[in-house]
């Protein structure tokens, strides 16, 4: 059992920054791909980014070149780089561990982001 944990949401202007942290401690963290998910209100669950093993990274097309996902596997924690937020990117975002090529998924309880003057 993973039980991912998520930080670094807050309250942030547009163009500002943000990064989120998550953490899933767990001995075989290096081998889950893990991302990060979004869901505003109203919408349906969206992926954001994943890194798999080898750092091997995917990006969705509307944070590409502002998002950056990372993983450091010695601490068993995701982090994602925001920057040049817009207010559209405002929303709950979720953690997830996958272990690859099952159905085995973990979430994280989500963090709020807000994007507003």
């Amino acid at each position: 059992q993973v039980q991912p944990v998520e930080s670094g949401g807050g309250l942030v202007q547009p163009g500002g920054s943000l990064r989120l942290s998550c953490a899933a401690p767990t001995i075989t963290f290096s081998i889950y791909t893990m991302g990060w998910y979004r869901q505003a209100p109203g919408k349906q669950r969206e992926l954001v980014a994943t890194i798999a093993r080898g750092n091997v990274t995917n990006y969705a097309d509307s944070v590409k070149g502002r998002f950056t996902i990372s993983r450091d596997n010695a601490k068993n924690t995701v982090y994602l780089q925001m920057n040049s937020l817009k207010p559209e990117d405002t929303a709950v975002y979720y953690c997830n561990a996958k272990w690859p090529n099952t159905r085995r998924e973990y979430w994280g309880q989500g963090t709020q982001v807000t994007v507003s003057t």
